[in-house]
């Protein structure tokens, strides 16, 4: 089991890849800064409840974020990656409860970046 030592890791990492990925897409104002935080502390509680849980977090955190700027902003991150015309689109978080995530246009089955790591 893992202990609060692993479990404060695991959020501190996942923040940090999270904010990564937000600096990378120009997304990383103070308002958006916040909902990390926010999602931080409702993972931290999630995982006191399950500690097995540490190997999903990234992903969990990615998606958490990801559902804020929808309601807030509209589509987060957005593909670049594909040739898909039409509207644009957001790339989504597979596996949806994993380890190891990453970013993946659902239109063309691309898998664009680990989460943690876009471009």
């Amino acid at each position: 089991m893992p202990s609060s030592t692993d479990i404060e890791t695991a959020l501190h990492t996942a923040r940090a890849l999270i904010l990564a990925d937000l600096t990378a897409r120009g997304a990383a104002e103070a308002a958006v800064v916040s909902m990390v935080e926010d999602a931080v502390t409702h993972r931290r509680w999630w995982l006191e409840q399950w500690p097995d849980g540490t190997e999903f977090v990234l992903g969990l955190l990615a998606q958490d974020v990801q559902d804020a700027l929808l309601e807030a902003y509209g589509r987060w991150p957005l593909c670049t990656a594909c040739a898909a015309e039409g509207d644009p689109h957001a790339l989504s978080v597979e596996p949806e409860l994993g380890p190891e995530p990453h970013w993946v246009c659902g239109k063309e089955g691309l898998v664009v970046a680990p989460v943690g790591q876009l471009s």
